[in-house]
């Protein structure tokens, strides 16, 4: 690669040729991005004059001081060359004064001895110009680059920043994009076909050290080398404005956000190792990472140690799972360490400790106006379920581990009552989801901890957590607002919610008997007033805060309601 003094060198050779001609200049950035063997290294000759000697494949110059308005014949000769008598092909071109310039060397010698282009673009040897060129960013914090299809049996191609944005749609070879403007940050592009899929190739664009700067980012080499002479093979390259040229390492990455959903008490807190290596320290119940980068198309052993650990030597399960490339994961802790000490599922689902492991997830809704969502199903003692919002089904019979399909609702707060798949007239419970200022997004809805905490080592309690793609999570709250309630038949009940007593009250007739149940239908208390009352009042204050069901019967009626413990 030629050094800085080079390029010095070089310029004064150019300005020499714009004081001889006593012409104005322009500036010229010239990259040799031709990938057929015979033109591995050439000399390049301006208007008769050697200009660049043995200028190498995938090299490029800083911006040099070129005269303008007047032709240059730009000579392409082998490494070799003697003169400019040698050259094996010719250009004509006249830049304009003051106007920068990049000027790619590419294409090959003798197209018919190549593989041709697939979309019957010609591949033989040329110059690609890029006029109104830039040496730096317009924004301090930007990097500002063009992007050039070279690959002479590449396709039609699109480019995106993985889980940002298309930086290049349906270029051909020979196509360059306009100037794009992204933040200096560390970015994996995905190289697809003009369909968007699949993932051909995967590159690390690591932008962040040059905030400011400008760069051509060009596909490089043959996608089958084979059939090309054995040229150099296909990759991505960047060329800095002082001629410096990154290679963009090759990557197989998928995205991955992991959860700790797991209500075991002796898992609390963990450490996880990915491949021995300590990956999250002290990753607590309900906590959650954003969308990571992670290897893709290797084996991942994760292990989960208690978080104390010391090493991976000291973890308590271990999971090897392999990612596909491009592909976006969930992966939800859940379950329980030793299934045997704590409740059986109802449906008898196996609550062992392990990983809920989802593909296909959205880092951000397909509608900018509309909430993604998927729900886990993660309370190993609860049973199968329907969650609705209003009339509206949400999921439908989702046994313990179930992860639904996306759902897409406007953004809006919603009541989302937990209800037994094998009997809708019973609410488990209501929570109050307010999705009004998450539009856009995607979210992870998650049933977590235990319906009966007493049943499972007084873990966490049941409720209802939603988890965004930035890592945050929101507990949903359990709604309080079931309000003294009245009946047609004239019985009440007050204060609900309840602390410490509630009275309940049968109008104008005599209450036979209370029963008390919890949410899965274990009886808590079944009560019986000694003399002929219409109002009778029970202490709560030993109850477990939660949800319950009472069942009030007098003469001639029975009723079930809803009883709220704070």
């Amino acid at each position: 690669m030629k050094s800085v003094s080079l390029n010095s060198l070089l310029s004064g050779a150019f300005l020499s040729l714009a004081s001889l001609t006593q012409a104005q200049t322009a500036q010229l950035q010239v990259i040799h991005n031709a990938a057929d063997p015979a033109a591995a290294s050439v000399d390049i000759y301006v208007n008769g004059s050697l200009q660049l000697d043995n200028f190498g494949f995938r090299e490029a110059t800083g911006f040099l001081t070129v005269p303008s308005g007047v032709p240059l014949n730009i000579g392409v000769a082998g490494g070799s060359s003697t003169s400019a008598a040698d050259t094996l092909k010719n250009f004509t071109v006249t830049l304009a004064s003051g106007v920068k310039y990049v000027a790619l060397a590419n294409g090959v010698l003798n197209p018919a001895s190549f593989a041709p282009n697939p979309d019957a673009n010609s591949t033989a040897f040329g110059l690609f110009i890029v006029a109104n060129a830039q040496s730096a960013a317009l924004n301090a914090g930007e990097v500002d680059f063009v992007a050039v299809h070279g690959s002479t049996d590449a396709p039609t191609v699109d480019i995106k920043a993985r889980g940002v944005a298309t930086l290049v749609d349906n270029a051909d070879y020979g196509a360059i994009t306009p100037y794009i403007s992204v933040p200096a940050s560390d970015y994996i592009l995905d190289v697809t076909p003009a369909s968007g899929s699949p993932i051909l190739l995967s590159y690390e664009a690591n932008l962040s050290t040059l905030g400011g700067g400008s760069a051509v980012v060009f596909a490089s080499g043959f996608l089958t080398p084979g059939f090309n002479q054995d040229g150099e093979g296909f990759g991505l390259f960047a060329a800095l404005a002082d001629g410096t040229v990154l290679e963009l390492p090759a990557v197989s990455a998928a995205r991955l956000q992991v959860i700790h959903n797991a209500a075991d008490p002796a898992a609390a807190s963990v450490d996880i190792y990915v491949n021995g290596d300590l990956a999250f320290d002290n990753f607590a119940f309900r906590e959650a990472t954003p969308y990571l980068n992670v290897p893709a198309g290797v084996p991942l052993n994760i292990g989960v140690a208690p978080g104390t650990s010391a090493s991976a030597a000291d973890t308590l399960k271990n999971f090897t799972v392999t990612l596909v490339n491009g592909e976006t994961y969930l992966a939800v802790a859940n379950g329980v360490l030793s299934p045997a000490s704590f409740a059986a599922n109802p449906d008898q689902v196996s609550t062992g400790f392990t990983l809920f492991l989802a593909n296909g997830m959205r880092e951000a809704a397909l509608n900018s106006s509309e909430v993604d969502l998927r729900v886990v199903h993660g309370a190993s003692d609860a049973p199968t379920v329907d969650v609705f919002a209003g009339a509206s089904v949400l999921v439908d019979n989702a046994p313990y581990a179930a992860i639904t399909p996306y759902l897409s609702v406007p953004a809006s707060d919603y009541i989302l009552d937990v209800k037994p798949a094998a009997d809708n007239s019973i609410t488990v419970a209501s929570y109050s989801a307010p999705l009004t200022g998450l539009a856009g997004q995607s979210i992870v809805v998650l049933a977590s901890g235990f319906l009966d905490p007493t049943a499972n080592q007084n873990g966490q309690a049941f409720t209802l957590i939603a988890v965004l793609e930035d890592g945050t999570v929101i507990t949903l709250e359990l709604v309080t607002s079931i309000e003294d309630q009245s009946y047609s038949s004239g019985f009440t009940i007050f204060p609900n919610p309840a602390q410490d007593f509630v009275t309940i009250s049968s109008k104008n007739k005599n209450i036979n008997s209370v029963a008390i149940t919890d949410i899965m239908g274990k009886n808590i208390a079944l009560l019986a007033p000694e003399n002929n009352n219409e109002a009778l009042t029970i202490p709560v204050n030993t109850l477990t805060s939660g949800l319950y069901y009472v069942t009030i019967t007098n003469d001639t009626e029975s009723i079930v309601t809803k009883l709220l413990v704070k």
